[in-house]
């Protein structure tokens, strides 16, 4: 772990100084004072203050030198950091103490009321709650000018210092071009890209090879990189840049790819942040981590690696009104001789959908969701069970229309799941393998009773035509949305890298605002021009070939059912072979 370069990032806003005492004999706490009466540290300090001390002293980075230079004295810092080292005297080994509670810190001989008021002063202004950063949003679909691709390369094209971009889907031209001129203007570009695990068996010509050449580092990771966020002028510069940077980076992120689709076809949300440091702390850190643990794309060799320096849980101010968590929790980093660099998955960690069932449990009024997908067992259970002890609250999910299914195949997939139970013969291990694999749950939302509407626009998904539903967004009591690049599913938890980011209506009033009008509309779309009763009549009544792909409409299970029988009925090559194989060359079929 280094602690050079995000020491002073940690340390940049703290307001106290003093001198070290350097008389090792010498100590102005006894040697089994105490700074908390009754045991208790409430009234020292708030629990903000507690945590982070305990996030301070248990960091393996914190040494009694840093301790003592930050004002801490002598005979307490070097008492703690031995305390916790353990035995052997080294940190991060198995015998080291990690200290439970601020207590257990207060414990240690010679530490009472001088050192503890020591150490909360380091965090103390950690715990501030800061002035709402600005905040924006832009939905999808949009003219090219004004969506979310333009918005990226202009502010690529401020960038002074740095651009790191963790990415799944990369093609926008524009974003391209402003890649190039940051790096020609010396800002140093990094990019963790998915396509590059696909495109380095035949880098020539490639995405990836094209950003090498304009001086973009790009790597890979073994697992499916699926975020879609980047971090302008962050944290990781903040040594060179004589200031802060935690309080000026730009973070970008949530649903949409770097795509012309994503921008101008789809349903997506990308939130900008400007000047937020715990979320411009947060996916620094997640950056960071994907980047020490990812494998080179081997094509340009003029472009050195650097390994990014680690920033610790303590550093990273507590902000109430947002908050962010990530998928990598569930990965487990190793080093294979063959491929080098490697995560592995952690069985029975649900890091995000933890947190979302958790958010789903506390909701009192309302929990609206647009979602491509919805695959996620302990998202979908949390859900049925939030209604079933709740039936007057307002809940209402919107998915893509691929997530549809007939009652016949959902009791299909009941019995697969059951055969899965039944041939795992207890065994714990292979059970949760048979609830983790892909179940489509919007009929067991509809038999719950729960509202479903599905954005509909062809009998058949396949992307050439698909006008997705592409957002990945909750709105909990009209008052906190959560949005970012997860999909509900379990490969999102287990098998890709990805971000949810949380934003309290508080604080940011105008943009769960937009989330709620956003999803208003979507809720509705199509009813204003009676698109579904149009082409009811057209499938049913008309004269001419039956439209199978068709404009996008919000509808209900049993709309969808009715449409997909209706079709069925009139078209009789629908579920023919040919159509099967090739939906791309079928947009519409001969009337029977």
């Amino acid at each position: 772990m280094y602690f050079n370069r995000y020491t002073a990032v940690f340390f940049a806003a703290l307001t106290f100084s003093a001198c070290a005492n350097t008389d090792e004999d010498s100590s102005p706490d006894g040697e089994f004072e105490q700074a908390f009466t009754d045991g208790k540290a409430d009234d020292f300090w708030g629990s903000c203050q507690s945590e982070k001390v305990l996030q301070l002293i248990n960091s393996t980075a914190t040494t009694a030198d840093l301790l003592k230079d930050r004002g801490v004295h002598t005979r307490a810092a070097n008492n703690i950091i031995d305390a916790r080292n353990g035995a052997d005297g080294v940190a991060g080994t198995a015998d080291d103490k990690v200290f439970a509670s601020v207590v257990e810190i207060d414990d240690v001989p010679y530490v009472g009321p001088v050192a503890m008021d020591s150490l909360g002063a380091l965090v103390a202004d950690l715990c501030i709650t800061p002035a709402a950063a600005q905040v924006e949003v832009i939905f999808s679909p949009q003219d090219y000018q004004n969506s979310h691709l333009k918005k990226v390369a202009d502010l690529i094209d401020q960038a002074q210092d740095s651009v790191d971009i963790a990415m799944y889907s990369y093609s926008d031209a524009g974003i391209g071009s402003a890649l190039e001129r940051a790096v020609d203007r010396g800002v140093s570009v990094r990019m963790i890209f998915d396509t590059a695990n696909s495109e380095k068996s035949s880098p020539a010509n490639t995405k990836s090879s094209r950003l090498e050449d304009a001086g973009v580092d790009v790597r890979y990771v073994n697992k499916i990189m699926h975020h879609k966020f980047a971090i302008i002028d962050g944290p990781r510069n903040a040594a060179s840049a004589n200031q802060s940077t935690t309080d000026n980076g730009v973070l970008f992120t949530g649903s949409g790819n770097w795509s012309h689709s994503a921008g101008t076809k789809y349903d997506e949300n990308t939130v900008f942040v400007y000047g937020n440091a715990e979320l411009n702390l947060r996916y620094q850190q997640e950056f960071n981590t994907l980047w020490g643990h990812s494998r080179d794309f081997e094509w340009n060799t003029e472009l050195e690696f650097f390994e990014s320096d680690t920033i610790d849980d303590s550093m990273i101010p507590d902000d109430p009104s947002v908050d962010a968590v990530f998928t990598s929790p569930n990965f487990k980093q190793t080093y294979s001789s063959r491929y080098g660099n490697t995560f592995t998955t952690l069985s029975g960690t649900n890091t995000v959908a933890n947190r979302l069932v958790e958010m789903i449990e506390g909701a009192e009024k309302s929990i609206w969701i647009a979602s491509g997908h919805l695959r996620s067992r302990p998202v979908s259970i949390a859900l049925m069970k939030k209604v079933e002890e709740n039936p007057e609250l307002d809940v209402r999910i919107l998915l893509d229309g691929q997530e549809f299914i007939a009652e016949s195949t959902h009791e299909i997939q009941l019995r697969n799941l059951d055969s899965c139970i039944a041939d795992a013969a207890g065994n714990t291990s292979k059970e949760n393998k048979c609830f983790d694999r892909g179940f489509y749950f919007s009929y067991s939302m509809v038999e719950a009773g729960i509202p479903v509407k599905f954005k509909y626009y062809s009998y058949r998904w396949h992307y050439s035509y698909a006008v997705q539903m592409h957002h990945k967004y909750f709105i909990v009591d009209g008052e906190t949305v959560a949005t970012g690049s997860y999909n509900l599913s379990d490969n999102a938890e287990h098998n890709t890298f990805e971000n949810v980011v949380f934003f309290e209506g508080a604080q940011y009033p105008e943009l769960v605002e937009s989330f709620v009008e956003n999803f208003n509309n979507l809720w509705v779309l199509g009813d204003e021009d009676a698109l579904y009763t149009e082409l009811m009549d057209e499938v049913e009544n008309g004269t001419g070939r039956v439209p199978i792909v068709f404009d996008s409409m919000s509808l209900s299970w049993e709309q969808v059912n009715e449409l997909k029988r209706a079709i069925v009925a009139n078209c009789s090559d629908v579920n023919s072979s040919s159509f099967r194989s090739r939906p791309e060359r079928h947009h519409s079929c001969t009337r029977r």
